[in-house]
């Protein structure tokens, strides 16, 4: 199979899930209002309100889910059309056991989405706690963080067993690193490090799922580079319905991806970057989810040591928009510097 019959295959997976996404997301949308999952105002009733809540709480009441739809439409049509592809005469090339790497793919997709959902539901329907920082909503930190490690650790073992995956290499000074059985706790890592960040920076309209767009878009080419069949048709679906939420999710945002997404759609970008080998690579195109998640590490830690903040706000984004920024400023000057790393990602993955 040819690259330019591979773009054109890519093409045509990522218009049709572009289409059907469309269709479906006004009465989804619909249907979230009806079910009452929509976003709580935060804000405490009485006594003076956090700096985060006076910028967010505008937000309430706008559905959230929009990862759920999302997921649903990429697995249900990655299901179908993969193998009718491959009935229709589509040579299926890849580096792997193609069925275990299809494994892969809906386990991690399929999985962090239904923890992230779990965490949705119980944060909308449940009773908020008192943290150190103020209320909390939703799951225990604690208690997701085990779960997105035991289900980093499955994953990591799958690549290792499954699909034989040890290697770490490093561009521009040429080094390879077999990792051996290590490679399992140090996927898991990256797993659940841009599980969470790409959670963290999910904070403003259209910020996360425009970055991931760019991020996939990169992956795609480099996917595409090596002629992996399943991986560059699930990017292309993922990529057409990504599109479609947009339309909703820009500012003013008519839906949110919900934890239902982020944790699914972070952890899964993470995998994609474990399958190419392109971990160097995925550092850099996603280079802005991690700033985002080192921003708010370094203010726990001022919080922690030092008593006081580093940032006006945390995540990066919020410090903007406290110092008066407008939200979508902040999201296009993003998109800007996420489309800059996502070219110097691809090249670093082609040298």
């Amino acid at each position: 199979m040819t690259i330019p019959s591979f773009f054109s295959l890519a093409l045509g997976l990522l218009i049709f899930s572009f289409i059907i996404t469309g269709i479906a997301l006004v009465p989804f949308i619909n249907l979230l209002y009806r079910l009452k999952l929509t976003r709580k105002r935060e804000a405490p009733k009485k006594g003076k309100i956090p700096l985060f809540d006076r910028l967010h709480d505008v937000k309430a009441g706008t559905p959230v889910g929009g990862g759920i739809l999302i997921i649903l439409v990429v697995s249900i049509l990655f299901r179908f059309l993969f193998p009718f592809a491959s009935h229709m005469g589509v040579y299926i090339r890849s580096s792997f056991n193609f069925r275990y790497e299809i494994w892969v793919i809906f386990f991690t997709f399929l999985s962090f989405g239904v923890l992230g959902l779990y965490d949705d539901v119980v944060k909308i329907f449940g009773k908020p706690r008192k943290g150190s920082m103020g209320m909390w909503f939703g799951v225990t930190r604690k208690f997701k963080f085990i779960l997105q490690w035991v289900l980093g650790l499955i994953i990591g073992g799958m690549l290792y067993r499954l699909l034989g995956i040890s290697i770490l290499y490093i561009p521009m000074i040429n080094i390879t690193i077999d990792l051996g059985w290590f490679y399992i706790p140090f996927s898991a890592f990256v797993i659940v490090s841009f599980a969470n960040a790409f959670n963290i920076t999910d904070g403003l309209d259209g910020l996360s799922t425009g970055l991931l767009v760019i991020c996939l878009i990169a992956f795609g080419a480099i996917a595409a580079g090596s002629l992996d069949t399943p991986l560059s048709s699930f990017i292309a679906l993922w990529i057409g319905a990504l599109i479609a939420f947009l339309y909703f999710n820009v500012w003013p945002a008519r839906l949110f991806l919900g934890d239902v997404g982020t944790m699914s759609f972070g952890a899964m970008l993470a995998v994609i970057g474990l399958l190419t080998g392109s971990i160097v690579a995925l550092v850099v195109i996603g280079g802005i989810f991690v700033v985002e998640i080192m921003s708010s590490l370094i203010q726990v830690f001022g919080w922690k040591i030092l008593k006081k903040p580093i940032f006006p706000l945390a995540p990066l984004h919020h410090s903007f928009l406290a110092r008066g920024w407008e939200e979508p400023k902040i999201v296009m000057r993003a998109w800007l510097v996420g489309l800059m790393l996502a070219i110097f990602g691809v090249w670093l993955a082609t040298i």
